[in-house]
């Protein structure tokens, strides 16, 4: 099937109001997928790398704060680049970057050579996210929250699966074995120059103004968009603080707390993602329907009785607190995203790569921190004040309440 058929006949006289291609949501999902399963494979093998090297917590948190820096700070600025300038086949170099870092990650005898591999895989994730998002927004037919979270569904996905092919591939072989993930960044490249395809096509017929699209600015003061958009990365924050911990020690706190082995605490680690796969899904359809603010008050304020409740739970209650945790907790982010693209009509590559970018910066400076503190503390100590983040809700208060406009 050529994927970027569904657009590129429609080359009618009259102009016509794009509709949602669902074959290049799932398509870019799926590309997201491979693009996230092969990210994680980075904290995913921490456990290993740990015993290899000899690794503090700290120089764990600062392999995470090398990859989250160089996948946050190039966003912004590679959005608010092809917002003007679109690069279909950027999608493919990203992927390029990320096989390189994989590839120098399984060869990798040095701590320096471990944040140059991680650099790498850093630096693909900046370029990828930006455009892939804003394939999906394209591609929704104006069903946003819909195709966010298809979007972001692969991305969680991939991040679930690849802890636990780490746990089968990689754990009992040893770290030469990651280069193994290759095989899924050759196959990305293949699906995203079809994609890129489709998206040229696309950019192509709006040129021609053969396909209209709906972008209306919302009534609401610079100022107070300022403000909203402010609020918005505060939420960002607290989510991907917290989602640090989990995604960096959790199978360190279970090992050190229950006794557990890499592989059963790589598996609770899976479920927890796979939870957060599940959130992501129902958050963006949900926003559409009944408005992206409620969404952000459940998912975000909501969180927080589970993630208080955690440090104090045995083995069976941690695992289902941590599925609760990351279906409640994961919602959030497509509607939070969403919100800030209806805030800035016209931008969504500056939104989208701030948006992540930020998110991949918290999540690293999370890292870093929660890793230092456990060093000076110990790991049960950094789940008993990272419980408190997802307080940090309260502030969706502040936000405005925009209509919605859902698509029929």
């Amino acid at each position: 099937m050529n994927i970027s058929s569904a657009t590129a006949t429609q080359t009618i006289s009259a102009p016509i109001v794009q509709k949602t291609v669902y074959s290049i949501l799932f398509s870019i999902a799926f590309a997201h997928l491979l693009n996230d399963l092969m990210q994680s494979v980075i904290p995913a093998s921490y456990p290993i790398l740990k015993e290899n090297f000899n690794l503090s917590f700290t120089q764990i948190g600062l392999i995470t704060f090398v990859f989250q820096l160089t996948a946050s700070i190039l966003q912004p600025f590679i959005g608010f680049y092809t917002d003007k300038y679109p690069k279909p086949y950027s999608l493919v170099i990203a992927m390029l970057f990320t096989i390189t870092g994989l590839g120098f990650l399984s060869i990798s005898t040095s701590f320096w050579m471990l944040l140059v591999s991680v650099a790498f895989v850093g630096i693909g994730s900046s370029i990828f996210h930006p455009e892939a998002s804003r394939v999906a927004y394209l591609g929704s037919g104006g069903k946003r929250g819909l195709a966010q979270s298809i979007f972001q569904l692969g991305g969680n996905s991939g991040s679930a699966i690849g802890p636990l092919l780490v746990a089968l591939v990689v754990a009992p072989f040893g770290q030469s074995n990651i280069v193994w993930f290759v095989i899924a960044g050759i196959l990305g490249i293949i699906i995203l120059s079809q994609i890129a395809l489709w998206y040229q096509n696309h950019l192509n017929l709006r040129a021609a103004k053969k396909i209209v699209t709906e972008e209306v600015a919302v009534p609401l003061s610079k100022r107070k968009i300022n403000i909203a958009l402010a609020v918005l990365l505060l939420l960002i924050f607290s989510k991907f603080f917290y989602m640090a911990s989990m995604s960096s020690y959790f199978t360190f706190y279970l090992m050190h707390k229950f006794g557990l082995t890499i592989q059963e605490s790589q598996f609770h680690l899976f479920l927890f993602l796979a939870s957060v796969a599940a959130g992501t899904l129902i958050g963006g359809p949900l926003g559409d329907r009944f408005g992206r603010k409620y969404i952000i008050w459940i998912s975000i304020l909501g969180a927080a009785p589970f993630t208080l409740l955690l440090p104090y739970a045995d083995l069976f209650w941690t695992g289902v607190l941590s599925v609760i945790i990351g279906i409640v907790i994961a919602s959030a982010f497509s509607a939070i995203l969403v919100f800030a693209q209806e805030l800035m009509p016209g931008k969504v590559g500056m939104i989208s790569g701030l948006f992540f970018g930020f998110a991949f910066g918290m999540g690293g400076l999370g890292s870093a921190i929660l890793g230092y503190v456990a060093d000076q503390t110990s790991i049960e100590y950094v789940y008993k004040i990272s419980s408190f983040l997802p307080l940090i809700g309260i502030f969706t208060y502040f936000l405005p309440n925009i209509k919605r406009n859902n698509p029929s």
